[in-house]
């Protein structure tokens, strides 16, 4: 395999084998509809060589927002037109784009959205720390048509297929974890595999239902967690299984939950940063923040991860071993020796980037001309905690403003 061949999710022809793996823009406007910035970010995208967008995630219904502002929707055919224009925009360059689906569950805030946060169970998030209201069987079912009816839009609206956000602690990676999930009813775990995959099932389902059985599905999962009982190795591969057995269109490996936000995509702590426009810090006082400084933040640096590397790509060569299904993985990759180790070494279908990406959105043009290309991103996450400020996604370390502020504005 290469780099730069043609390559397929489903019925769906790449140019390369690189995608823009979901990276949350933060420019959709307070109902959820793109806007010119959002417009900009795709453009430089498909400019800059990509085969292929997944976007950042959208909401399929109010109470499924994230707490972060400029999230956009997936809930209405009210937005048909402007995610048509996406599509048509993102095909003049022959750049593929796939809609990611999420609901929040349990992972946002009341004042952020105006509702309850739900979840699988009752079971708080330890960084959200609001108890959600326990999802009955009939809401379970009303959220799976949400599923359904928002990759209709995206159906509709000329896009090349739908990413489910199944990993980073979301609603359908709740049911999936045995360590959220305790349900007795339909939705429970698997005895056998130790998996809650029913809900992800009927997902899938009323998503072929509504689409028909050749619109591609990508689902996204987290090969492991950093919860108590953690995501066994096990069950992982349980899970790729099952997504074998539903013979989805592509499977993206990622890692974790928001619980331990910094183990999903590593790299620099800006705590100072994260005081200042963080959701869940920004409107604590003086005297909480100190604290924060002084104790919870020794504390949690002790779990997270370091940087390194290709993070992800063991657990993706482990799902390689059990599924012949196209493989994505994301996570640490920097510069084209890496990217060609794991596809043309491991086998693994595709490459993901998120932050490179942010950094450089010509990162695949410029790999084209130099296959040894090294990306500007050092991994100082400014970009990261920015998302939970009123502006749209942007590199931070290379900008002409030295520091984020909130008088910085979109940047063109």
């Amino acid at each position: 395999m290469d780099i730069f061949e043609n390559a397929s999710l489903g019925n769906v022809r790449l140019k390369n084998r690189i995608i823009r793996s979901a990276t949350f823009e933060g420019a959709a406007d307070r109902d959820g509809f793109p806007t010119a910035a959002y417009y900009r970010i795709f453009k430089k995208l498909a400019e800059g060589g990509v085969g292929a967008v997944i976007t950042g995630f959208t909401y399929i219904s109010e109470n499924g927002k994230a707490m972060q502002p400029g999230q956009a929707g997936s809930d209405s055919m009210e937005k048909l037109e402007s995610y048509q224009v996406i599509a048509g925009m993102m095909h003049q360059y022959d750049c593929k784009v796939f809609l990611q689906i999420a609901h929040a569950g349990r992972q946002t805030l009341r004042s952020a959205t105006g509702f309850q946060p739900v979840g699988a169970s009752e079971k708080k998030s330890a960084y959200f720390q609001e108890k959600p209201h326990v999802l009955t069987s009939e809401e379970t079912y009303a959220i799976i048509d949400a599923f359904g009816n928002a990759a209709l839009l995206a159906q509709k609206a000329g896009l090349d297929g739908v990413q489910l956000h199944a990993a980073h602690g979301y609603l359908i990676h709740q049911f999936l974890q045995p360590a959220v999930n305790d349900r007795t009813d339909e939705f429970a775990p698997d005895l056998l595999t130790g998996v809650g995959t029913v809900f992800l099932q009927k997902v899938i389902e009323a998503v072929r239902r509504k689409c028909g059985p050749d619109f591609p599905v990508l689902v996204k999962i987290s090969a492991s967690d950093d919860l108590k009982p953690h995501f066994s190795e096990e069950q992982f591969l349980n899970l790729v299984q099952f997504l074998d057995r539903m013979q989805v269109d592509g499977i993206e490996i990622s890692y974790g939950t928001m619980d331990a936000a910094f183990n999903i995509f590593r790299g620099d702590i800006p705590e100072k940063l994260i005081l200042r426009e963080n959701g869940i810090y920004k409107h604590k006082s003086q005297l909480v923040k100190w604290f924060a400084r002084r104790f919870v933040f020794p504390r949690l640096k002790k779990q997270f991860i370091p940087f390194q590397p290709m993070y992800n790509l063991p657990f993706a060569e482990m799902a390689r071993r059990v599924t012949h299904l196209p493989i994505i993985v994301v996570g640490g990759f920097r510069d084209g020796r890496q990217i060609r180790h794991a596809i043309c070494d491991c086998g693994i279908d595709f490459v993901s980037l998120s932050r490179p990406l942010i950094a450089e959105p010509d990162f695949v043009n410029k790999l084209n001309e130099d296959l040894d290309y090294t990306s500007a991103c050092v991994s100082c996450n400014r970009c990261a905690i920015m998302c939970d400020s009123s502006h749209p996604t942007r590199c931070y370390h290379h900008s002409r403003v030295a520091s984020p502020t909130r008088k910085t504005g979109i940047m063109n």
